[in-house]
């Protein structure tokens, strides 16, 4: 017979977390300085550099959010969405897909609006967002409401079918309603918890109700993104959590899962989650090495000639992009013929912007070169 295995919300005393705030004081104190410093140094970018920034660090949260879940999106699709939900003019645009268009649109609401309130009608219109076919991969789902258990408990799983692994069970649909009114209650609620601590508390809690059929994850760290923007009183996102989540993927999901069969001491979850932070404002200090390095780029060729193909291709350069440039890769990219691709690299290549690669013949590919 195996054993039922309890997890913390079946506790007598469920949901009234708790942690050790001495513990934590010297820990959150630096990461509030650091996410003080981090905010001043993008905001003495400038207005357009900032925009870059923070359209950089969304981008990353959108894609890197939905990869913990194992859904891979289109990089250039998600920047073209937020860009042209938020104004920015970036050249040209890529259309997006319609569950691309979901994702972003919960994220932008999630922190573009943080200070309205967080309502059950609200969470309902992010998930619907997200699955606008109403159907996850093949299965079809319960879209824009609370789960069911018609077809059994609400299971997080691994392994090959048949062999499956269970490392939670969330609690019964029956509670949903009763258990997400409380979480909004206290999530909307200012209770004196400081807000870094209590997107902390958000996400663990949320993600412990699991209230849709598919989604939770993702929707929990929007949640949390919600309450730093809180924190942070500012809409521009300059980090990504998630994309530090996903850096240490195995370790999120073996401290949720210990928190979610442990018991209400959630200063272990607390603690883990603020250096995953820490790191994550460390990584933005690459993200702004990348902005300040595409304005230098243009800066110091100010006095070029570029047509449209060229500026375009060569952002995408500087935005980071994958694999090896070829002129097939650039005739997609700037959706040009071949031959004009061709013309296009030997033009830059001329005014010193692009340098080939050493390999030569079909697998002929090109970089930028290096600038003092």
């Amino acid at each position: 017979m195996t054993r039922r295995i309890s997890y913390i919300h079946g506790l007598r005393d469920w949901p009234q977390f708790r942690w050790d705030g001495k513990a934590l004081a010297g820990h959150l104190g630096s990461i509030r300085h650091a996410q003080g410093r981090l905010i001043e140094r993008m905001e003495a970018l400038g207005i357009k550099l900032r925009e870059e920034a923070a359209l950089n660090g969304l981008t990353e949260e959108v894609l890197k959010s939905s990869e913990i879940e194992g859904e891979i999106l289109d990089k250039a699709q998600v920047r073209s969405s937020i860009a042209r939900r938020l104004g920015m003019d970036i050249g040209a645009l890529k259309p997006a897909e319609r569950h691309v268009e979901g994702v972003v649109e919960m994220m932008l609401d999630a922190t573009q609006k943080y200070a309205e309130p967080l309502t059950r009608e609200r969470l309902f219109a992010w998930h619907a967002a997200m699955f606008p076919t109403g159907r996850s991969g093949m299965s079809k789902i319960t879209v824009g409401a609370w789960r069911t258990d018609v077809t059994g408990p609400m299971q997080v799983l691994s392994g090959p079918i048949g062999k499956e692994k269970v490392h939670y069970e969330a609690p019964e649909a029956s509670r949903l309603d009763e258990e997400m009114q409380r979480f909004i209650n206290w999530f909307n609620l200012d209770d004196g918890t400081d807000l870094v601590l209590k997107s902390a508390i958000a996400h663990v809690w949320f993600v412990t109700i699991h209230p849709f059929d598919d989604g939770n994850g993702r929707i929990a760290r929007a949640i949390a993104d919600l309450m730093l923007a809180r924190s942070e009183q500012s809409a521009q996102r300059f980090y990504s959590m998630s994309a530090q989540i996903q850096h240490e993927r195995t370790a999120y999901y073996e401290i949720l899962e210990s928190t979610q069969k442990g018991d209400l001491d959630i200063t272990s979850w607390l603690n883990w989650f603020l250096e995953c932070l820490g790191r994550a404002f460390e990584h933005a200090a690459e993200v702004l090495g990348t902005v300040l390095g595409k304005a230098r780029f243009w800066q110091q060729r100010a006095s070029l000639s570029f047509n449209d193909r060229q500026r375009e291709v060569l952002n995408r350069l500087l935005d980071g992009f994958e694999g090896k440039l070829t002129s097939s890769k650039w005739a997609t990219l700037a959706k040009c013929s071949q031959d004009t691709a061709l013309r296009d690299i030997e033009s830059l290549i001329r005014l010193g912007v692009l340098t080939k690669d050493a390999a030569g013949g079909r697998s002929t590919s090109y970089s930028l070169a290096h600038s003092d």
